[in-house]
């Protein structure tokens, strides 16, 4: 397979996967472009690499710049604005992980809390329902702090020694 051929598969795939991961194609293909680009990218490259209008660009590099993941990066005698992606994958995993937690579960989970808090119907149907979303409440808070301990090492420096002793 050759650079360019293999570099498009590339970008395509991670642009489908995308939408599996709460994004949409193009913001995922534009990451895609941007993480495995040695340089800076400008807005006018990314669209005529992938084939897409400058608000389609602006838009989703701005998502991926609220999510933490694509910086702007200044090139010396250039007014075009450049982007760069996160290139420390374990620093875009904890990132993306914390910005799913607050964008997803904890939006869930404030949902949760609500509708578990049935009050005066104590019909069997109204029971079950309060235990049930109890539960669903407890299983996703468990999971949201296993995300938050995961990640958390990223900002503690006794945790980033202790990651780089394991490897």
């Amino acid at each position: 397979m050759q650079f360019d051929e293999a570099k498009n598969k590339f970008v395509q795939t991670w642009g489908a996967l995308g939408s599996q991961w709460g994004i949409n194609k193009t913001m995922a293909q534009i990451h895609a472009l941007l993480m495995v680009s040695k340089e800076p990218v400008s807005m006018e490259d990314i669209m005529q690499e992938l084939q897409i209008s400058r608000g389609n660009a602006s838009m989703n590099l701005r998502g991926l710049m609220d999510w933490g993941i694509v910086y702007k990066a200044n090139k010396p005698g250039e007014r075009r604005e450049f982007f760069i992606a996160e290139k420390d994958l374990d620093e875009l995993a904890t990132k993306i992980a914390k910005e799913r937690s607050k964008r997803e579960i904890k939006p869930a989970l404030k949902v949760l809390k609500e509708v578990s808090a049935v009050e005066g119907d104590t019909s069997e149907e109204a029971k079950h329902f309060v235990a049930q979303t109890k539960k669903l409440y407890d299983f996703v808070l468990k999971a949201d702090e296993m995300i938050d301990k995961v990640t958390e090492y990223k900002d503690n420096w006794l945790g980033k020694l202790m990651m780089k002793i394991l490897r």
